[in-house]
C-alpha cells in the first residue's frame, strides 16, 4: 500500500509538471481570433443567455475557477489578458462550469451540496484519522469515524471528474461552434483540458488508495481486538 500511495504521488508531480509544460507552450501561440481570455468568457456566457455571472481576474498561475456561490468566473492574469489557445480553453472550461450551474446539471448540484459538510470537518478529519491510528488497541471508533469522515472527501473526488470533464466537453464544443478556434487550435484546447482533467483522475485515485490505506488498517485492528 505504501508504495502505491508514493507511485501516485510520483504520478501525480508528473502530471502537474506535464500539464504546465503544456499551458506554457500553448500559451505562447497566439489565437488566430485574436480574443483574450476574458473576451472568451464574455461571448460564451454571451451566447448562453447568462447575464448574472461576473468575470474576474484573479492572482496566480492556474488558479482559474467558477464560484457558484457569488457566480464569478475567475481567471488567472495571464489567462484574463492572453490571447491564446490556451487562454481560450481554460477560460470557455471555466464558463462551463457556469453554463452547468445555470442550467441546473444534476452533478454539479451535488458536488456542491457536499461542500459545507467537507469544509466543516476538513480541519478536524486528520486528527481524528491520527488518534484513530495510535488508540486502535484501545478503541476502534475514533479511527470509525475518520474514515466515514474521509470516505467524504473521496465520494467529493470522484464525483468532481464528471463535472470537469462535462465543462470541458461544453467549451470545446461551445468553441467549434462558435469559431473561436482553428482546427489546429482545437487540438491544443483539448489537449491542455486533458492534462488539467487527469489532475483530478489522479486526486481521486490517491484518496481511494488512501481511504483503502485507513480501511485496512481498521480491519488488522478489528481481527486483534
Amino acid at each position: 500500500m505504501y508504495l502505491i500511495l508514493i507511485l501516485l504521488m510520483l504520478v501525480s508531480f508528473g502530471i502537474q509538471w506535464r500539464l504546465r509544460s503544456k499551458f506554457k507552450e500553448y500559451s505562447q501561440v497566439g489565437l488566430k481570433a485574436n480574443l483574450s481570455g476574458a473576451q472568451v468568457a464574455e461571448l460564451m456566457l454571451a451566447d448562453h443567455g447568462i447575464t448574472d455571472v461576473r468575470i474576474i481576474s484573479t492572482a496566480g498561475s492556474l488558479t482559474d475557477h467558477y464560484n457558484p456561490t457569488d457566480k464569478t468566473v475567475n481567471l488567472s492574469e495571464g489567462v484574463y489578458a492572453e490571447r491564446s489557445a490556451a487562454a481560450a480553453a481554460i477560460a470557455a472550461h471555466e464558463c462551463g462550469h457556469a453554463v452547468q450551474h445555470a442550467t441546473a446539471y444534476s452533478m454539479l448540484q451535488f458536488r456542491s451540496a457536499m461542500v459545507p459538510a467537507l469544509s466543516a470537518v476538513s480541519t478536524y478529519m486528520p486528527w481524528i484519522l491520527l488518534a484513530g491510528v495510535f488508540m486502535i488497541n484501545r478503541s476502534m471508533i475514533p479511527l470509525g469515524v475518520g474514515i466515514a469522515l474521509f470516505s467524504l472527501t473521496t465520494l467529493f473526488s470522484f464525483v468532481t471528474l464528471p463535472v470537469e470533464f462535462d465543462a470541458s466537453r461544453r467549451a470545446l464544443a461551445w468553441m467549434d461552434k462558435r469559431g473561436v478556434v482553428t482546427t489546429q487550435e482545437h487540438g491544443m484546447a483539448k489537449d491542455a483540458l486533458w492534462w488539467a482533467a487527469m489532475t483530478y483522475v489522479v486526486a481521486a485515485i490517491s484518496s481511494l488508495a488512501t481511504l483503502l490505506y485507513y480501511v485496512s488498517i481498521f480491519m488488522s485492528g478489528s481481527r486483534r481486538n
